[in-house]
């Protein structure tokens, strides 16, 4: 739990920072030789994009790029800080519900000037472009597409003689066969699944299939209190009947695949993006499988939509846009750059990139572009824009969940504290 909050109160002060800034003015620093890029991922991520960066100075050996990664809950507090105190990185890893405060408050640079020029991103298809403008304009690349996942050991699953996750399997059948695979665990301390109350795709996907949505096209919340008090109300019970992992455990997941249940061999599920399944296998010695997530019922939407795994962005004052936008354009529009990076951030927008990877790729990487092509037909479509202060929320999510499953909130209370907190911050935005 402290951790978790003194996370939290980075991130309020950061976005603080953030909003209080002048953020025109960037890496005022950087110089077109030298370049500096950020982005949130795991090692596995970092390895892939540094051998990226590697095989780009081939190219242009003029060009140095120094790149810095950080996990997902601390690389939103240290992107503000860094842009607050003018000190921006010039390649800025951009998540879909973040890019809009971003842009509107200056901080990232539009690429429309660079469309066939620089970007040539034109069989991205126009969806896959317009994922990255706000307000028309374009401010960020497309590095991949993805949608919410299931990852689930299906050995262990098997082993206990419970059902594992399958698409068509509703919430209410993935408890009971999560509560059979707990009660005959293959070790001590090991449970069918991680707790995703507390996750903010998993909550949105679950808001979905009910009708409902995370945000308004207004940028006010999507959902009521008894919403909010049913999610958790479902987690609880399935925390009750030791079919996910007890609040303890979950609370040390710090939001990376790194110390996710799964990952810390505490779990046998885990619920995450699509995208992060090249880096699951890595980090997990057991066979993988991936598949969509439980419905509320059989003729329930599927919750899912495919999204921008990830933008890549440039800060606004960036002495080195060009070269900056040279190299995104060889991650995402060069056969070289998009090898290197293969599905990890998502399958690529480009067609014809798709198509000459696709072949090359291991058994692990063709089955996340499989389970992309077999969740699109019920895809539903991009949900409204995240309004200013959307980012904070995840945050809100997951300590409210925490306090939900410590005991310190009843399921009810803590849908009204969601709310209640959720409006607060929306308001001083």
């Amino acid at each position: 739990m402290s951790m978790m909050l003194h996370r939290r109160s980075v991130l309020s002060g950061g976005l603080a920072a953030l909003s209080l800034a002048t953020l025109g003015g960037g890496s005022a620093l950087a110089q077109a030789a030298r370049l500096r890029m950020l982005w949130w991922g795991s090692q596995e991520r970092a390895d892939r994009t540094n051998k990226a960066i590697a095989a780009y100075k081939e190219v242009k050996p003029d060009l140095t790029i120094d790149g810095e990664f950080a996990g997902w809950s601390d690389y939103w507090p240290r992107l503000a800080t860094q842009v607050a105190g003018r000190n921006a990185p010039d390649l800025i890893q951009m998540d879909y519900r973040y890019i809009f405060e971003y842009a509107r408050r200056g901080a990232i640079a539009p690429l429309d000037d660079h469309l066939g020029k620089g970007l040539q991103i034109e069989d991205f298809g126009q969806m896959n472009i317009d994922s990255g403008r706000v307000d028309g304009k374009l401010y960020g690349i497309n590095l991949g597409v993805n949608s919410s996942a299931v990852f689930f050991d299906a050995a262990a699953w098997e082993k206990s003689g419970a059902t594992p996750p399958a698409m068509g399997q509703t919430w209410e059948e993935f408890a009971e066969n999560a509560t059979k695979m707990s009660e005959n665990k293959p070790k001590p301390g090991y449970f069918a699944t991680a707790d995703s109350s507390g996750l903010e795709p998993s909550f949105e996907n679950w808001l979905r299939q009910n009708k409902k949505s995370l945000y308004t096209p207004d940028g006010g919340l999507g959902y009521e209190p008894k919403d909010a008090a049913d999610w958790f109300t479902m987690w609880s019970k399935m925390r009750e009947a030791g079919a996910c992992v007890p609040a303890d455990v979950q609370a040390l997941d710090q939001l990376n695949i790194e110390t996710n249940p799964l990952t810390m061999g505490k779990a046998a599920t885990a619920f995450a993006h699509s995208n992060q399944f090249v880096g699951y296998q890595a980090l997990n010695k057991a066979k993988l499988s991936v598949t969509s997530y439980p419905k509320i019922s059989k003729d329930a939407p599927s919750g899912h939509y495919l999204k921008p795994s990830m933008l890549m962005s440039v800060a606004s004052g960036s002495q080195g846009i060009e070269a900056a936008v040279g190299f995104i354009n060889f991650l995402v529009a060069d056969p070289k750059g998009i090898d290197i990076l293969g599905v990890e951030r998502g399958v690529p927008a480009s067609a014809s990139m798709r198509d000459q990877l696709t072949p090359k790729l291991d058994e692990v990487s063709q089955s996340m572009v499989k389970f992309i092509a077999d969740i699109t037909p019920e895809v539903g479509d991009l949900p409204p824009a995240p309004p200013p202060g959307a980012g904070e929320l995840a945050f809100v999510l997951t300590r409210t969940s925490q306090e939900v499953a410590f005991g310190k909130l009843t399921p009810a209370e803590g849908g009204e504290r969601l709310v209640k907190e959720a409006e607060t911050v929306l308001k001083r935005k």
